[in-house]
């Protein structure tokens, strides 16, 4: 069986000269990629205690409800603004170029629930940061943060000081 970064594809110049982007594509659309990275996901949770899975839109779900139900766990989408019906909590953050918000139901976590929090990438770290932010203020615990690729170099490990973070990919460059 191939690595886990052999299943990734790398694009040049995307999207701007001098800049390499780590598709995650070409791993869904490989099977054995596909349950290699949801089995490596799965093993950084070994030993974790933890009630719920939480993840990003859009690819934080792909990875997310494979390994929540893998594991027995709850799912919470934490989603872009104005995509969820019912009552929630937002958060902003910022872009490169700008800003943006998201959002989780008000009811989806509960006092004390011990959150693990999944993505496929972390970059600079916003997204992520604000998801922590909106799980804490409804009362969770974020009890590790579970990567597919990190990128290294935008230090987005760095909004996440004091949260536990493991990657199965870890780019040194960005």
């Amino acid at each position: 069986m191939k690595k886990m970064e052999e299943y990734v594809r790398a694009i040049p110049d995307f999207p701007e000269p001098g800049i390499i982007f780590r598709d995650v594509t070409s791993v869904l659309q490989d099977p054995d990629g596909l349950k290699l990275a949801i089995d490596s996901m799965i093993q950084l949770l070994d030993g974790v205690e933890f009630d719920v899975i939480a993840g990003t839109e859009s690819r934080g779900f792909m990875f997310g409800v494979p390994i929540a139900y893998q594991l027995g766990k709850a799912f919470v989408p934490v989603r872009k603004k104005g995509k969820l019906p019912c009552e929630t909590i937002s958060a902003k953050y910022d872009l490169e170029y700008g800003s943006a918000e998201i959002e989780m139901h008000k009811d989806a976590i509960k006092p004390g629930q011990k959150v693990v929090l999944v993505d496929d990438l972390i970059a600079t770290g916003g997204t992520l940061a604000a998801s922590v932010e909106l799980i804490e203020r409804l009362g969770g615990t974020v009890t590790k943060v579970v990567l597919l690729m990190e990128l290294a170099g935008l230090k987005g490990r760095d909004k996440l000081a004091g949260y536990e973070v493991a990657s199965v990919i870890t780019y040194e460059g960005n």
